[in-house]
Order: structure tokens, then C-alpha cells, then sequence
């Protein structure tokens, strides 16, 4: 008989995990709370348009291809990835602007506009990130750092890469300019990180986007989450949805299933929660049960930022809009102080824009642009109060993007809808209203931040943002991939 397995969540790290499982022999049942799956990278569909809740950037490609192989498919079979070029255009907030791409070549003109000075910091931040790649994310990103040995022997190498600064400090030591410095320190924002605090290894996220490209999944990162659930179900798995997770149940110190609010219970032989890791040590697992991961312990977790995202249709094309742009707000700086250590609803903002349908026409109506633009924002610990707060930090947001991009915006708009910190909180039970799990600071990563195999309890693990090796789609399809070391074979 084939061991059992369940797995509390259908995010990317929960449905990797799933299908990892299922091709090493297990028999598996994921237990998705929402009426669809997919967590934070689920799908909106309102007045013609669809947006993708969470995640719109795919790199490291190659982390899917490897779930569709065990289920003996090809994903260009089945997901068509588009390269995007630049990544990003990156626009200051006196209309400059930089285009981010993996081009050298173009990379070193757009610096010359700049700042001809930085050219020789930029090969050398090149020749550096590089090798944080290839050791931060290569070579440590499926190493379960379980004990306390295995962050020791790292510590040379981190040491050698500067690892105890932070990105932002890494890119002043190369950059004179300070809006270059900004361009080569905001990555840490995509994983929920204060540049200023994230430890420099997450500047390896520079060297992974040169390596693998930044993608766009035609059809919306959506269609990931539907070929996964069909992979799932290929290999005889099930994916339930409405099925909230009440409680893990556990026997004598070892995970034995999880009982739903319904009552019922499923039995197995292990448990993978891709839940939040403070929700699940703190409402899955009964107090008693406690050792490492106490509510004292969890209390001194610090939790990422959170994000106010607005989704919006308009019924006349910018086409002039790239698909992806970053907007710096003037006070860089000043503004994550704000967000990070003030707790404070600024009243400027920095802001990802969205544009799918500048590489894809299917994800709104003909003649139509569908968008998606997202604002760091404090966690819900600085008590903001968003039922009365989003709209008009909404109309904000648009008035200034009719301002700088999207001239005439309020009259086109044919369709809206808002994600806020309390949805992160009360939808996807995220502690604090966190987007991203705990901060990607030093004393959180690698061996300090939750283990993927509970330290709680045995039979236990954990996959997803908040686990090692942290946040971010590859990051959350690498913890699945840890799962291949620390789980015994069915």
C-alpha cells in the first residue's frame, strides 16, 4: 500500500509538493480552503477581463519543467512562456527612466545615460551577483538547512560573498549614482524585503534573471495553477476545494492528517502545510505540541510588508505602457523606512504596473487593457483600518497614474476590484496581513528561518514562502524540491 499524503494549501508550493509526492509514489489529497485553487496565484475574472491575483513574473522556468517531467509531459506542451524584453522599465519620479533587461550590451548604454562612472561597479556587480546565484540559489536553494552544521559550513562562502550587508549597502559599494543604486537594490520588494535590511544574498536575484530571463505566461500565470492540478490529477492525486483545515491531528508526536471544519478527517502518513508558517504553528497545531515554535517565538517572527493591489479595465489601449514598469517614488529611502519601520500609510507611494495585454490581447475584452498595479504597504500590525481606508488610497493611486501614464485614466475605467491587507489576513490566513511570510532578513534565512521538516512535530513540513528557502516563486517551488531530501520515499 502506497503511503499517504496531505497537503493543507494549493499555492505553487503547495501543488509542486503535491506532484512531487505523487511521482515518488505517494498517494495524495490537497485541502484547499478556497472555492479555487492556486492561493495567492489564483485567478480573477470579472466584466470580460482576468487578472492574476498574485504572482505575474516567472524566471528559473526550469523549476516547472522538472514537475511536468515526473509526470512525463513537457510544459512547452502545454504553458507557452513569452520572454520579456526589458524586464522592466523602471521610471523615477522625474518622468527618467531606466529599461532593466539581460542584454549587457544595453544594460551598459542605459547606465552611460546615467552615469558613465558606474560602468566598471556594474561589470563587477555582474561578475558578483553571478556567483550569488550560483551559490545563494544553485547550490543552497534545495538545502534543507535542518541543522545548525549545515548554515556552519556555508558561512565561508556567505562571508565571501558579503552576504552580512544588505542589497541596498552591496549596490552602493558599486554605484556611485544613487538612482542606480536603486535600480540594483528594489528586487528585494518583489519577496517582501526592505532593501535596506534584506541580507545581500538576495542580490542573486539579479544574476537568476540574467541566467533564465523574466517570462510572461500567455494566458496569465493562472494557466501554471490549471497544468498543475491536471498533473496532479494525471498521477492520481486530488485537489479538494472548500475544504478549510481545522486542525492537524497528531498521534504520540507525529502528524497522522488533518480534520476540516466539516468534521471529517483524513488520515496519512505525513503533512505538508503550504499554510502560512504562523498560522500553521499557531491554529493547526494545538498548543501542547509546541517546542520550538511557541506563540513567543512566533511573536518575535518579523512579518514581511503587506501589499494593497488594485485590478483595473479600461476600455481604450496605452499602448505606449510597457508590460512591466516600476514606479520609484522621490522619497526611496524615506518611503520603506515608512512601510518597514514607521508603520506608516505614506501619503507617496512606489507602484508595480501590470500591463498583460501589452503581450497578450486574451486577457481582456477587443480593444481593451487590462492592469494590475501594486503598492507596498505596512502590515496590519500598524492598525490600519482598510475598510475605510482603500477606496480612497485607491483614488490616490489613480490620480496619479493619470498624471504620469495613463492620461484620462478615471473616465475609461470599465472594471475594478481591490486587494488589501485584510484580505491577505482574512482570505489566505496570512499572520498580520503579510504578503510574503517572514522578512528575508539574516536572522530569518537559510538554517534561521522555519525549517522545512517541522521541528514541532514529526511527520510534519512545510513548503511555501515562509519556509526556507523564502519567498517568491522560485523560491516557493525550491521548498517543494527540499521535500525530495527530508521525506522518505513510499
Amino acid at each position: 500500500m502506497s503511503k499517504k499524503a496531505v497537503v493543507i494549501g494549493s499555492g505553487f508550493g503547495g501543488l509542486s509538493a503535491a506532484v512531487r509526492l505523487l511521482a515518488r509514489g505517494y498517494k495524495v489529497t490537497v485541502a484547499e480552503r478556497l472555492d479555487q485553487p492556486g492561493g495567492r496565484a489564483r485567478v480573477f475574472e470579472q466584466d470580460g477581463f482576468r487578472f492574476d491575483a498574485g504572482p505575474t513574473i516567472i524566471t528559473a522556468p526550469f523549476l516547472f519543467e522538472e514537475l511536468w517531467a515526473l509526470a512525463g509531459e513537457r510544459l512547452s506542451d502545454d504553458i507557452e512562456l513569452v520572454s520579456l524584453d526589458p524586464f522592466y522599465r523602471i521610471r523615477f519620479h522625474d518622468g527618467e527612466h531606466f529599461d532593466y533587461s539581460g542584454d549587457r550590451d544595453r544594460m551598459r548604454e542605459e547606465i552611460s545615460r546615467f552615469n558613465p562612472g558606474d560602468l566598471d561597479g556594474f561589470d563587477r556587480f555582474v561578475k558578483l551577483t553571478d556567483e550569488l546565484c550560483t551559490t545563494g540559489f544553485e547550490k543552497l536553494g534545495h538545502v534543507p538547512f535542518g541543522s545548525w552544521k549545515d548554515m556552519l559550513r556555508v558561512v565561508p562562502d556567505l562571508a565571501r560573498l558579503q552576504a552580512w550587508r544588505s542589497v541596498y549597502g552591496l549596490a552602493c559599494r558599486y554605484f556611485s549614482d544613487e538612482r542606480l543604486r536603486q535600480v540594483f537594490s528594489f528586487h528585494p520588494l518583489l519577496v517582501g524585503g526592505n532593501p535596506f535590511t534584506t541580507t545581500a544574498i538576495y542580490a542573486l536575484i539579479n544574476g537568476l534573471e540574467r541566467r533564465w530571463g523574466v517570462h510572461y505566461v500567455r494566458g496569465g500565470t493562472g494557466q501554471l495553477v490549471t497544468g498543475l492540478v491536471r498533473l496532479i490529477e494525471k498521477l492520481g492525486g486530488e485537489v479538494r476545494l472548500n475544504s478549510q483545515v481545522e486542525s492537524i491531528i497528531i498521534d504520540k508526536g507525529q502528524a497522522r492528517g488533518i480534520r476540516l471544519e466539516s468534521g471529517e478527517t483524513l488520515e496519512s502518513d505525513i503533512v505538508i502545510s503550504n499554510a502560512d508558517v504562523p498560522w500553521t504553528y499557531g491554529n493547526l497545531v494545538q498548543p501542547e505540541r509546541h517546542q520550538r515554535w511557541d506563540e513567543k517565538r512566533l511573536a518575535r517572527l518579523k512579518p514581511s510588508m503587506s501589499l494593497f493591489v488594485w485590478y483595473f479595465g479600461t476600455r481604450q489601449q496605452y499602448p505606449d505602457v510597457p508590460h512591466h514598469t516600476i514606479l520609484l517614488s522621490a522619497r526611496y529611502r524615506g518611503l520603506i523606512d515608512d512601510i518597514f519601520k514607521n508603520g506608516q500609510l505614506a501619503d507617496d507611494f512606489s507602484l508595480y504596473l501590470h500591463r498583460p495585454t501589452a503581450t497578450d490581447s486574451s486577457m481582456a475584452p477587443s480593444g481593451c487593457d487590462a492592469f494590475y498595479v501594486l503598492a507596498p504597504v505596512p502590515n496590519l500590525s500598524n492598525g490600519t483600518q482598510w475598510g475605510d481606508e482603500a477606496e480612497q488610497y485607491r483614488q490616490k493611486i489613480e490620480r496619479f497614474l493619470e498624471s504620469t501614464m495613463l492620461p484620462g485614466l478615471r473616465d475609461q475605467i470599465m472594471t475594478s476590484r481591490m486587494l488589501t491587507p485584510q484580505n491577505f489576513q482574512d482570505e489566505l490566513l496570512a499572520v498580520d496581513g503579510s504578503a510574503f511570510g517572514p522578512q528575508p532578513i539574516m536572522t530569518q534565512s537559510a538554517w534561521f528561518r522555519p525549517h522545512n521538516r517541522s521541528e514541532d512535530v514529526e511527520n510534519l513540513f512545510l513548503v511555501g514562502a515562509g519556509t526556507h528557502p523564502g519567498a517568491g516563486v522560485p523560491g516557493v517551488l525550491s521548498s517543494a524540491r527540499v521535500l525530495d531530501t527530508v521525506v522518505t520515499d513510499a
